[in-house]
């Protein structure tokens, strides 16, 4: 079994595995001691359990029920037990306001065809399901909060700045990672009332 950060993570052919992405995303978590934190499109869970270490509370949500029981078994086997785990997709079953989200955004273009698929695939242009998570992100927000999106160039970049503005978020990217062709970018954006 494959070891994370101190963390010991089972891992599923259909959930998507730890790969850099993740990576950027967990060395730069923007966590902080006592936070609430909500983790979209948790996979593995791996990024939940990471931010379980400071926050008070992690939810971790996912669309794929295969990764949210895979989640919930690699946060036992971690005796990790401020954090839950929910089908959801995106905010469908979040009612709660949070001091960070983070979201490892599906990107490639096209329709998902398989569970696995879900944590790739972001519908005919990439940006489907990366829109439609930074037009609602803001309602789950404590004031101040901020949140965390690792997206691909191949989505482009410069319109989720864009649209992170356009509903109120102060965004930058905040770590970068050059793989084959593309840039992998973290963005951090923080609310601004």
């Amino acid at each position: 079994m494959p070891s994370y950060y101190g963390l010991s993570i089972l891992l599923h052919h259909q959930v998507y595995e730890p790969a850099e992405d993740t990576f950027l995303l967990a060395e730069n978590l923007f966590v902080k001691e006592g936070d609430v934190a909500l983790d979209v499109g948790t996979g593995t869970g791996i990024i939940a359990l990471l931010m379980a270490r400071k926050a008070h509370f992690v939810l971790g949500v996912d669309v794929n029920p295969i990764a949210v029981k895979l989640a919930r078994r690699n946060a036992e086997l971690n005796g990790i037990t401020n954090v839950e785990f929910r089908l959801s997709d995106l905010f469908e079953k979040v009612s709660e306001k949070f001091d960070v989200v983070t979201f490892n955004a599906p990107y490639l273009p096209g329709e998902p065809e398989e569970p696995i698929d879900l944590a790739l695939v972001g519908g005919g242009n990439g940006r489907k399901v990366i829109d439609r998570f930074i037009e609602d992100v803001g309602d789950y927000l404590k004031p101040g909060g901020a949140v965390q999106i690792v997206q691909s160039s191949i989505t482009g970049i410069e319109r989720t700045l864009e649209l992170l503005r356009k509903n109120g978020l102060k965004p930058q990217i905040t770590a970068k990672k050059h793989i084959f062709f593309e840039d992998i970018v973290l963005i951090t954006a923080q609310a601004r009332w």
